[in-house]
């Protein structure tokens, strides 16, 4: 716990900000009805913020009071101590959908407005269409929209849960296709100089499940924007699992809406749509990001999943190139390793899903430190078994592996 006088400056902080259009100051919130593994304990106040000029005032009052801050989306992909915490939460509830580059019949709109949004970084690509989500919208609501209103690019993406500002922040993918291939820019609150702008992609830095602004505090989003297609094509199907279940080769484009579809069945057989009735898939969905070893080290990874499991199954072992080396499949090292589905058992307070081995699931009464002890096993075992380092994806909150 902070001192008294902490105490009073904090109080001091949150009764101003109530004034604040936009703020409301929810009492005696917990975490754990916020976040999709159902852990967290007690922050000092939680702040829910439903417009972005009120997301900068209460992170920006915050922050010049030296009291810690946690932004919260969706709660997808947290893991949070259990609890009081010193700190207060600011929920981003801003949830604006726009579009614009493109006529009421789909087709691309021209003149003079478009090439003055062109020369401010505005204007969609050539032959697409750009939509604008403020950070706070659940993620599947802006993608089903922008499905149901004809436009392809978001698809492979469907049933992800979280918000709209998580995503560039994690860059997030699934089925071949990751945010980075279809952001267009991203509006974020910079807590270090105070300014509030919209910036390209390439000021995130985006990599495979990361960007500059993963376990940073360097700035907030506020809006993002994406470029899709107005003739409602998906974007190229490259997962070989997707494609199979569309019938159509790896690279090849389909129906956005099929595509959708497909995601989402594939996905729910999975356990990766969150499901309030379902303890399976109260999970920060992937736990483990896949690994990415270098070319001269895969032999070596074979060697050993051939001296454990037979040159049969090494040879199967999933190898794709990566951007830095050969990405594997974690999910499919953590199987091989001895952590089957459902893992540890059916008495467990955290468990494996037990339809998908790279989810870690909270049965309804596990804690922080139960997550904690299940996901060290499991990285632990996969090191030991096959010489391969596994990261969490999860951001911690007070807590850590």
């Amino acid at each position: 716990m902070l001192p008294p006088s902490s105490d009073r400056r904090v109080d001091a902080v949150i009764r101003d900000l109530a004034d604040v259009a936009g703020v409301a100051v929810v009492p005696d919130a917990r975490l754990d009805s916020l976040t999709t593994l159902r852990i967290g304990g007690r922050p000092r106040a939680l702040l829910e913020c439903s417009t972005a000029d009120a997301v900068t005032a209460a992170v920006a009052a915050l922050d010049a009071a030296g009291v810690p801050v946690l932004v919260l989306g969706g709660g997808s992909n947290l893991v949070v101590a259990g609890g009081d915490l010193d700190l207060v939460v600011v929920a981003v509830r801003n949830r604006e959908v726009e579009y614009r580059g493109a006529t009421d019949d789909g087709a691309a709109a021209g003149g003079e407005a478009d090439d003055a949004a062109a020369a401010a970084g505005e204007a969609a690509p050539h032959g697409r269409i750009v939509v604008r989500a403020g950070a706070g919208l659940a993620w599947d609501e802006l993608v089903a929209d922008t499905v149901a209103r004809g436009y392809g690019g978001l698809e492979c993406l469907s049933g992800i849960p979280g918000s709209v500002g998580a995503t560039p922040v994690q860059n997030v993918g699934a089925y071949g296709v990751e945010v980075a291939q279809v952001l267009h820019r991203v509006r974020w609150f910079d807590r270090h100089t105070g300014v509030d702008e919209w910036v390209a992609p390439g000021a995130l830095g985006l990599a495979y499940r990361t960007s500059v602004l993963k376990n940073t505090d360097r700035a907030v989003v506020l809006e993002v924007e994406f470029h899709l297609d107005p003739a409602g094509r998906s974007e190229p199907v490259r997962y070989a699992e997707l494609a199979g279940r569309l019938g159509v080769e790896p690279g090849e484009r389909t129906e956005a809406a099929v595509a959708r579809e497909t995601v989402l069945e594939l996905r729910r057989g999975k356990g990766m749509v969150l499901d309030d009735d379902d303890e399976d898939t109260w999970s920060a969905g992937s736990f483990f990001t896949n690994p990415v070893i270098g070319e001269e080290d895969l032999p070596t990874v074979r060697s050993r999943v051939a001296d454990r499991l037979g040159v049969g199954q090494a040879a199967q072992m999933p190898a794709f190139p990566g951007a830095n080396g050969v990405k594997l499949s974690a999910g499919w090292l953590i199987e091989r390793a001895g952590f089957g589905k459902g893992y540890p058992s059916s008495s467990s307070l955290a468990r494996l899903s037990t339809k998908h081995t790279l989810a870690l699931t909270n049965r309804g009464r596990a804690t922080a430190d139960d997550v904690i002890a299940l996901a060290r096993e499991v990285r632990d075992g996969v090191r030991e078994a096959f010489g391969v380092d596994l990261h969490p994806e999860p951001v911690w909150v007070g807590c850590s592996i």
